[in-house]
């Protein structure tokens, strides 16, 4: 096909189109000239019958909470087939502690969180029979100390024991693996052992009926120790999505970060000895002794009802241990985007085998946070971008928050995926659909 311009008159265009010949001089038409009618009526079915199946294919619907994805996050089980029985017991174990609004929403605050969730989810079962486990809610950090307002939990080894009596003598499922297959939330400072206090925890250690259970618990460490030694999962602390959602609404996560290195909370000048330790080992105060007057570190000691909006601003949010190795920070500290500064020797995080941790945070052995200034100026100097894109991602805040109902890839779901998998490894559990006859 050929366009050219007439010599006779430049302004019109014709179009003058080329038919080949064959050796006897009859034309041969193209092969999609030949067959125009076929090729046009085929590309039209095609196009027709095809359509449903791209739709289909372009507009899958909303993954529900246990549909599998491909990313880092992914794990290859699927929960479709979890079952959770949960004891319906009387309310003075549970819900009679949500009249004060502080229990629902404290850093304690998962073990309300965690019974809220699977009330509503899917994995949950009517029938004990077919159950893999069986969730235990009581409500222990509910209590709060009218001195200080903080928790205080020296009722939680009664009421879990009040507990266990009640569902041993009504119920047949504690009594046939001795609690094997229970599961319990532990949200306090060293977990199963119920005290804020090393010392006191380790003396008191973990209550004998809850040996040989599961205990969801925010305490974890990398060696022996004996508040974790029981079957256990490490959960992160509670943190208010709906707070988080209200800072991120006004500022966004990759938005400007004008404080390099941000740290609010208790800094003792002089830390007390209290019972023989130290309040975080001293290393808050050594932190606040070497960088109290350096420009980079934007550290308070006095509270601040607003200290969400700072975190939001800051690029290094320090995250040392305080009585225990766990903090409310890390989770806050990711939710809003700030790299998390570990300064808690061998502390075990959050879903491990899950969140990549070593790919969104840094980790500062206790006894080097005197050099902490240039160790943050190297990374900004190097690596940041890297660790905040890694951080940013939104699967990393989604699974250490809690909510309201199992969302996928979330705290609850993560916990549901550790549990799950603890169904193939234990040989000890119970297989589902076993009669009770077996007890």
């Amino acid at each position: 096909m050929e366009i050219f311009r007439s010599s006779r008159n430049k302004k019109e265009i014709y179009l003058k189109m080329k038919l080949s010949r064959t050796k006897t001089g009859k034309t041969e038409h193209p092969f999609c000239i030949k067959h125009f009618k076929w090729i046009l009526w085929f590309s039209l079915s095609f196009y027709f019958f095809s359509t449903p199946l791209r739709n289909n294919q372009n507009h899958h619907p909303k993954p529900n909470t246990f549909d599998t994805e491909t990313s880092k996050f992914q794990h290859p089980k699927s929960l479709n087939n979890l079952k959770v029985y949960i004891y319906e017991l009387p309310s003075k174990y549970n819900t009679d502690w949500l009249s004060n609004n502080r229990c629902s929403n404290h850093l304690f605050a998962s073990e309300v969180a965690i019974h809220k969730a699977l009330t509503k989810s899917r994995v949950r079962t009517f029938d004990p029979s077919v159950a893999d486990f069986f969730f235990v809610p009581v409500y222990v950090s509910c209590k709060f100390n009218t001195v200080n307002g903080f928790p205080a939990i020296g009722h939680a080894r009664g009421l879990l024991s009040s507990a266990v009596d009640f569902i041993s003598s009504e119920f047949p499922f504690w009594n046939r693996g001795n609690g094997s297959d229970h599961v319990f939330v532990a949200s306090h400072d060293y977990g199963a052992c119920f005290h804020a206090m090393e010392d006191r925890a380790v003396a008191e250690g973990i209550p004998e009926f809850m040996k040989n259970s599961i205990v969801l618990q925010t305490f974890g460490v990398k060696y022996r120790h004996p508040c974790q030694d029981v079957e256990h999962v490490v959960i992160p602390p509670y943190v208010s999505p709906e707070k988080i959602r209200a800072i991120l609404s006004v500022s966004l996560v990759t938005g400007r970060r004008d404080i390099l290195v941000f740290f609010r909370g208790k800094m003792e000048v002089h830390p007390k000895n209290v019972s023989g330790q130290y309040y975080s080992k001293r290393v808050r105060t050594r932190i606040l002794r070497k960088y109290g007057h350096d420009r980079r570190f934007y550290l308070k000691r006095n509270r601040f009802a607003g200290y969400l909006s700072e975190i939001v601003r800051s690029v290094f949010c320090l995250c040392p241990l305080g009585w225990a190795p766990w903090s409310p920070r890390l989770v806050e500290s990711v939710a809003l985007g700030c790299v998390p500064v570990i300064i808690a020797n061998e502390i075990m995080l959050p879903f491990e085998n899950t969140v990549p941790w070593s790919e969104i945070s840094l980790t500062v052995a206790e006894k080097d946070v005197g050099k902490l200034g240039r160790i943050l100026d190297d990374v900004a100097a190097t690596n940041l971008s890297s660790i905040q894109r890694n951080l940013w991602d939104p699967k990393v805040k989604q699974a250490l928050m809690f909510h309201d109902d199992v969302e996928y890839g979330d705290a609850t779901w993560q916990i549901l995926i550790e549990l799950s998998e603890k169904v193939d490894v234990s040989d000890h559990r119970f297989t589902r659909g076993n009669s009770l006859s077996t007890s």
